[in-house]
């Protein structure tokens, strides 16, 4: 799944394709919203909270997550497509550009007061401009029974973290991803780790990973291999969960 990074990078090529200019033809490849021709609509912005991307035109909102396997492609008018097409569930288009969002997992359109809805029930959002690491703090708290590991993906807690970050955080702070969160001795300087992760990863691309698909390589303090487990509540799949750690560097909890 693309963490919140992926997404922040992603609306960066949407802006640069879209914000201020109009759309000249929309196509949403979903029944609820097949009828809607959003085309004369100027976008005023293209914006992101954790995973969520957000397109703005005066009146409404088109909010899309990727989900698993989603993602949008900026093509030339005329340009071939990147993906099948029939794997679009929205193109978006002006004079110069179209936006195509291949295999979306989301797709709504909100007004544009009611945009906050998407979002209510995320905690503060690792690359916004109000990141709130005491906020983000205080919600892993409340869960001090709850694997870190686990707690890290809850974007509840804090918005942006996927299965490659869990594992870079717990790694860089030398903590067992099943350490209980009321365990931690440093939360708060685990949050800002996160931050700082994030950040880097957004910010200074391309990010090099310390721990995440390293199964069977030397740690790069230790030596040691490293290992890749779910966790007990962990009810995806290996393939798409499994959280990387050195057990030298990060033993387990007592």
């Amino acid at each position: 799944m693309p963490e919140g990074d992926s997404v922040y990078l992603t609306a960066a090529r949407l802006r640069s394709a879209l914000a201020g200019k109009t759309l000249t033809r929309t196509d949403f490849r979903v029944p609820r919203y097949a009828t809607l021709d959003l085309s004369g609509q100027p976008v005023e912005s293209v914006g992101t909270y954790g995973k969520h991307l957000f397109v703005r035109t005066p009146a409404v909102s088109i909010h899309t997550h990727l989900k698993m396997e989603g993602s949008w492609r900026v093509h030339r008018p005329g340009e071939r497509w990147s993906k099948p097409g029939f794997t679009a569930r929205l193109v978006l288009a002006t004079a110069d550009a179209e936006a195509v969002g291949f295999s979306l997992g989301l797709v709504e359109v909100l007004r544009r007061a009611d945009e906050h809805t998407a979002i209510d029930h995320l905690g503060p959002d690792l690359l916004g401009p109000n990141w709130d690491a005491a906020e983000a703090t205080r919600r892993l708290a409340e869960h001090p029974d709850q694997p870190i590991g686990l707690a890290l993906l809850d974007q509840r807690n804090l918005a942006g973290i996927g299965n490659i970050y869990r594992s870079e955080i717990c790694y860089r702070r030398r903590v067992h991803p099943a350490t209980p969160v009321g365990a931690i001795e440093d939360l708060s300087g685990l949050v800002d780790e996160a931050h700082r992760v994030l950040e880097q990863a957004a910010y200074r691309p391309p990010w090099r990973t310390l721990a995440y698909g390293r199964q069977r390589q030397p740690c790069r303090r230790c030596g040691n291999g490293i290992v890749v487990h779910l966790l007990a509540d962990d009810t995806a799949t290996r393939a798409e969960r499994g959280i990387y750690f050195c057990p030298r560097c990060q033993p387990p909890p007592a």
